[in-house]
């Protein structure tokens, strides 16, 4: 099991609404995407420029092939990560 959890702060509070509605769109993809067991996006109470991705992945190759995907190529990468200062925290579960 891979997981995969990403801290994205949006760069500029104008762009809190389209970041939001592009990460609910990559998660309801992502979501039907082979080896995807958990896509969840959080948007903080405390810091409305944040949101926290949290994702589980059957295997490693499930989570590269989530990368080569066209909507993370496509809508992710160009209109996302231009918005935001990404923190990713592949992580180990420990319960």
């Amino acid at each position: 099991m891979e997981h995969n959890n990403v801290i994205l702060r949006v760069i500029d509070p104008a762009n809190i609404d389209t970041v939001s509605a592009l990460l609910l769109d990559q998660a309801r993809v992502s979501l039907t995407e082979p080896g995807c067991e958990r896509f969840e996006v959080y948007h903080s109470r405390s810091d409305a420029q944040t949101f926290l991705l949290i994702e589980s992945w059957a295997t490693a190759e499930d989570l590269d092939a989530h990368r080569n995907n066209k909507n993370f190529v496509e809508i992710y990468k160009p209109k996302v990560l231009p918005l935001v200062e990404r923190i990713p925290h592949p992580s180990e579960r420990l319960i």
